[in-house]
């Protein structure tokens, strides 16, 4: 039995979706799960996980600072580890855009950091227009208007595909 942590940064609240699927998984193979907010992680004892993934949402193109400076401030204690990192985000619903090595985020995300890590997975997100404020609610439709997504302001879809999740959950509980 391995002690997992998983790590997370969400905007809206999908991701936390996702992490919990993720743990289901994951303890379903025998493994204890810990799932933190990145806010809230100083407080955990990182050397007592055997593994170590992390989670983020992206919000205009970037995922959390705090996520970005977590990983700095352990890039040691990350690399000493197995250890995963998975991305969230609408552009991920289109096919040529739903793995690490096509997804423009995850790319600009890893030239960005110093960390390599081992696993990766990017999963499309949820589109929640009622819950946005007016300035979100404009900008998303207006980035949804040029890559040619959903623009109706009551839309409501869930683009994530939980095979991949339940894949990626078995895979960290492989690794």
């Amino acid at each position: 039995m391995a002690r997992i942590l998983i790590v997370f940064s969400s905007t809206d609240g999908h991701t936390i979706k996702i992490c919990d699927r993720l743990q289901q998984v994951i303890e379903r193979n025998a493994h204890q799960v810990t799932v933190v907010s990145v806010k809230d992680v100083r407080q955990t004892d990182l050397l007592a996980f055997d593994k170590i993934v992390i989670g983020a949402s992206i919000r205009y193109g970037k995922h959390s600072k705090l996520i970005v400076d977590f990983i700095g401030r352990n890039l040691p204690l990350l690399d000493s580890k197995s250890n995963a990192f998975f991305s969230v985000n609408i552009v991920a619903r289109k096919p040529e855009k739903n793995r690490p090595e096509t997804n423009p985020y995850m790319r600009k995300f890893l030239r960005q950091i110093a960390w390599r890590p081992k696993k990766l997975a990017v999963f499309a997100g949820k589109l929640d227009y009622p819950r946005y404020s007016s300035f979100d609610r404009f900008m998303i439709r207006f980035i949804m208007l040029m890559t040619k997504g959903p623009t109706d302001p009551g839309t409501v879809v869930e683009f994530t595909d939980w095979q991949q999740v339940e894949a990626f959950g078995q895979l960290v509980s492989e690794m």
